[in-house]
């Protein structure tokens, strides 16, 4: 990370790089949403969902590097977000964020997600097709061939040997800010989403992503994801591991902008 994106990624809430918080009520739950809009050539939205025991926070490199009107927001419980009762599942955190984008106006939208968050934009993109244009997932979860949460932590503990130690900073605040007792429910309610059932329900294009040294989500994974979209590409970004979001930041939001392009995607 450039010291520029690790100040980002720990601003919130005050205002930092075009980028600022704040509060949208959404079925009685205050949810906190860091944006960046009034981009002179604001074209597709861009809606960035955080992954596992994380938040908008780690996302930021990312977000930086992305054109136009860039949203982030945190998923009930997590980052700055108010928690309900209990650990919601994906569908939960989906029906959430589609009430979140309603009360903005916001449509047609690029979802791009990271582990967990893969999970939550797909079951977004089936449920309410006119809110995605198209979706970016980056180290998508839950891989088949490691459907238990022992399994997905296993995979987790490989990852950190290949990860940024300067990211430290910034999970340990996340995991703070949810609490482990969430967190973990949160793993047990992604390990039970057939993420690969729902794949082929989504009408948008899709590019599957990785990093090259992800033990969360590897290439046999990643390649099955892709096959199971309607229209979807699959690639790995060099160097990077799970958190590619963090740490090649802006390799991977070109990449996003150019699958985008490439496609002809419109907002709707």
């Amino acid at each position: 990370m450039s010291a520029a994106e690790a100040r980002a990624a720990m601003a919130a809430p005050r205002p930092d790089q075009g980028f600022t918080s704040r509060r949208v009520t959404v079925d009685g739950l205050k949810l906190h949403v860091r944006s960046r809009t009034g981009s002179p050539e604001p074209g597709i939205p861009w809606v960035l969902l955080h992954g596992l025991a994380v938040s908008h926070r780690y996302l930021m490199p990312t977000a930086l590097a992305l054109p136009g009107d860039v949203h982030v927001p945190d998923l009930p419980g997590f980052g700055l977000s108010q928690s309900p009762r209990g650990a919601f599942d994906v569908i939960e955190h989906a029906t959430a964020m589609a009430g979140w984008m309603d009360a903005e106006g916001l449509s047609g939208a690029v979802l791009l997600g990271n582990s967990f968050g893969c999970q939550v934009a797909v079951e977004l993109a089936v449920r309410r097709p006119e809110l995605a244009c198209a979706l970016v997932l980056v180290g998508p979860t839950v891989d088949p061939d490691a459907p238990t949460a022992a399994g997905q932590a296993w995979r987790w503990v490989r990852d950190l040997a290949h990860e940024d130690p300067r990211q430290a900073q910034i999970i340990a605040r996340d995991v703070r800010d949810a609490g482990v007792p969430r967190v973990l429910r949160t793993l047990r309610h992604s390990t039970r989403h057939p993420m690969a059932q729902r794949l082929p329900l989504v009408a948008a294009p899709i590019l599957v992503l990785r990093g090259e040294h992800d033990p969360i989500a590897p290439p046999s994974w990643i390649a099955r994801a892709a096959g199971l979209a309607a229209t979807g590409r699959s690639m790995s970004l060099a160097r990077a591991a799970h958190n590619a979001v963090t740490t090649a930041g802006p390799a991977l939001a070109a990449e996003a902008v150019a699958f985008v392009n490439h496609r002809g995607v419109v907002s709707r």
